[in-house]
């Protein structure tokens, strides 16, 4: 049954298939749920965590740092630089109710942290990268086609809900994520960083400040 489970047989193929439904059919609150599938598969399957990134870190705290620090400046140089010459909207409509909205906090905090740091680091990330890379192999060409693919993905995930300007953020996202990923083959210090970006996203929406960050450089 792990054999089965971990190749690409009728066992596999279900198994990929499912966690890709929940995954594009339920929509963000599902995402976790994914998640928690790839991990169900990982035990059932014998797949070794580190096949999925979670090796130990060297240190949790450097780890922590840096992927705070980076999350948290990746997001600053995407939203003042990147999306401004993308044409983006300088406000992101979809979570522009954020805005001075206490109450709706906890579910926003929650959002980014279980559903985006977590739960699409470890499908998009994790998982595929490995089903991938059993896939094509573990070569150079291999481990770019897997990054592209895998940013495709996670751009295409964001269409639903954030639209043109989504897809291309989080198809960026996926690019500097997975190259990180595929170099490293770690995954903690990436689910530190999105977590990170993202929050530092609710952080520009809540405070009402996305719109003088997006205009920061190119007025």
């Amino acid at each position: 049954m792990a054999r089965g489970l971990r190749g690409f047989g009728p066992a596999g193929v279900v198994a990929i298939l499912v966690i890709l439904t929940s995954l594009l059919l339920g929509g963000n609150p599902f995402i976790p749920v994914a998640a928690i599938l790839v991990l169900i598969w990982a035990c059932q399957s014998r797949t070794p965590w580190r096949d999925l990134g979670f090796c130990r870190p060297r240190s949790w705290t450097a780890s922590l740092v840096i992927g705070l620090a980076f999350g948290i400046s990746f997001k600053f140089v995407m939203k003042a630089i990147v999306m401004p010459l993308l044409g983006a909207d300088p406000v992101n409509q979809k979570f522009h109710y954020l805005e001075g909205n206490r109450a709706a906090l906890p579910s926003a905090i929650w959002m980014m942290i279980v559903v985006a740091g977590f739960g699409e680091e470890v499908v998009f990330r994790g998982y595929f990268f490995e089903r991938l890379g059993k896939l094509l192999g573990a070569t150079a060409s291999a481990k770019i086609v897997t990054v592209l693919l895998t940013a495709v993905l996670f751009g295409l995930a964001h269409y639903s809900n954030q639209r043109v300007a989504g897809v291309e953020q989080a198809t960026l996202v996926g690019l500097v994520f997975g190259a990180i990923f595929a170099q490293t083959g770690r995954i903690w210090m990436l689910i530190f960083a999105h977590a990170a970006f993202d929050l530092t996203a609710l952080t520009m929406i809540f405070f009402g400040v996305e719109s003088d960050i997006a205009h920061l450089i190119f007025t």
